[in-house]
């Protein structure tokens, strides 16, 4: 599947549930993930015109199906990307949230599937599974779930689920379910995605092995006669000069101490996701290698585990890196920075007109008091 690089791609901003801050490795500026600044930031993105907001999961997230549940009353277009960890559910109930959801969000949810992570994490949570036996019960779970969303009465005896007469009652407003997006890096989460996702995403690696990764989906997708939608998760950072996007890239990680990186390294050494060890890859936990591709900086990987690289330069260089992902293939791009709240605002300010998106400030706009305002946001949010 091809994707025209002129047209205007899907948006979505980074709900961080985890909590954020202004330096990397330092609680000093830090901010809890309070629901109230949750809120903020979503509709913050809802009014400057993302078109997605991902919810994430994790042992140190907010669970993602509640933070979702608490934007239905604030928000009324955007679309949530919210975490389905296929290892800590069933499929039937998993089924039935997700149709409850939709319904509340009149068809605007959207499921990130998670299969795997930190094996040491899924430990603590119960979950006791080895690397590609997390995609083969996520998969069971997966062809139960679509088909309990489609309507049918499902009987199912895989390895890891038996199912005898199991019903969604009440369908979700999407048909047949709330699309699923997916990332992941080994042959085991490629053949997932190819039987049973909508739409892939990948880490922002350089160009070249997005290309790849990117063919390879769509092979194995291709063999299941299906299509698989593909986009890319970033991290941003955009300024009106090249020269202050770099500065402030330095200053993200100018609290990091030697010893965080090396402590942070050594724990995604530990992990089996092939994905992060990509990451790691990248950079091999130096600051001296951060540049990894022509605006490609991996300095978030250094102590941070997921997506690790952000695009840092002007409003013109960051679209057209943009746009490069864009000819590969990428329709879709979920994109993060620090602090969020004020990162969205930035991002959306500068880069959208240039990807075809509304503009955020005009002089039309400012002229008739229509220009973004983040305090006109905040004082609306409070009266909620």
């Amino acid at each position: 599947m091809s994707q025209d690089p002129h047209a205007s791609p899907d948006i979505f901003w980074f709900l961080p549930t985890s909590g954020d801050t202004r330096y990397l490795g330092t609680s000093d500026f830090g901010r809890a993930p309070t629901n109230a600044y949750m809120r903020q930031i979503a509709v913050t993105a809802e009014e400057l015109g993302y078109d997605g907001l991902l919810i994430p999961t994790g042992s140190s997230c907010l669970d993602p199906w509640v933070v979702a549940s608490s934007l239905v009353p604030v928000t009324q277009r955007i679309k949530l990307l919210v975490a389905l960890r296929t290892s800590l559910g069933a499929p039937v109930s998993s089924a039935r949230q997700a149709a409850t959801l939709d319904q509340a969000l009149g068809g605007r949810l959207l499921l990130n599937v998670v299969p795997g992570g930190d094996a040491t994490e899924l430990e603590a949570d119960g979950i006791f599974l080895a690397h590609d036996e997390r995609y083969a019960y996520a998969d069971e779970f997966l062809t139960i779930w679509r088909r309990l969303l489609a309507g049918e009465a499902v009987d199912f005896d895989g390895k890891y689920f038996k199912v005898k007469q199991g019903r969604n009652f009440f369908p979700p407003v999407q048909k047949p379910h709330p699309p699923l997006y997916f990332g992941g890096s080994s042959d085991a989460a490629h053949d997932l995605a190819a039987r049973q996702v909508d739409a892939y995403l990948t880490w922002g690696e350089p160009p070249a092995a997005v290309a790849e990764k990117f063919a390879d989906i769509r092979r194995r997708a291709a063999q299941q006669g299906r299509q698989v939608r593909l986009g890319v998760r970033l991290h941003v950072i955009v300024r009106e000069t090249n020269e202050e996007a770099w500065a402030d890239a330095e200053r993200l990680i100018s609290k990091l101490t030697d010893e965080d990186i090396a402590r942070a390294q050594a724990g995604y050494a530990r992990m089996d996701s092939v994905g992060q060890s990509r990451m790691a890859a990248l950079h091999g936990g130096r600051r001296d290698r951060l540049e990894v591709a022509p605006n490609l900086w991996a300095g978030v990987g250094l102590v941070r585990g997921g997506a690790g690289t952000a695009l840092v330069g002007d409003a013109a260089t960051v679209a057209e890196r943009l746009r490069e992902y864009a000819a590969l293939g990428a329709d879709s791009f979920v994109l993060s920075g620090y602090p969020h709240l004020e990162e969205s605002i930035r991002f959306a300010e500068l880069v959208f007109p240039l990807l075809g998106k509304r503009a955020v400030t005009t002089s039309d706009q400012a002229q008739t008091g229509g220009a973004f305002d983040i305090r006109s946001i905040q004082r609306s949010q409070s009266a909620s």
